[in-house]
């Protein structure tokens, strides 16, 4: 049988807002133009693969800004939840099947 784990609801918070700010920081990312300062496009196709991109207007100050506040916000919380003192509990060999089952426990059924 699976062990399970008994998580500090501070952890279980901390896990869900990682995965909340991950997937904001991702969405924005796929709407933001591929280059962050202004280039013209691009196509090549001598490669092994063909690659095109249109000209990219850039970001502005805002999106740069906006950018990097979900990855501080993501960094702070990756390290809150990856050196929470609730680790210093659990077994070395266990500690990855804990980890997993954090990172699962909004997929798990109620």
């Amino acid at each position: 049988m699976a062990a399970t784990y008994d998580f500090p609801s501070d952890l279980l918070a901390g896990q869900e807002e990682l995965r909340q700010v991950r997937a904001e920081l991702l969405d924005l990312l796929k709407r933001l133009p591929w280059s962050v300062e202004p280039l013209d496009g691009f196509s090549d196709t001598g490669g092994w693969r063909k690659v095109e991109r249109p000209a990219s207007p850039g970001w502005s100050d805002d999106e740069q800004a906006e950018v990097e506040k979900l990855r501080r916000r993501e960094r702070e919380l990756a390290v809150f939840v990856s050196g929470h003192r609730f680790w210093s509990e659990v077994p070395p060999p266990d500690k990855v099947d804990a980890r997993m089952r954090l990172k699962h426990t909004r997929d798990a059924p109620p």
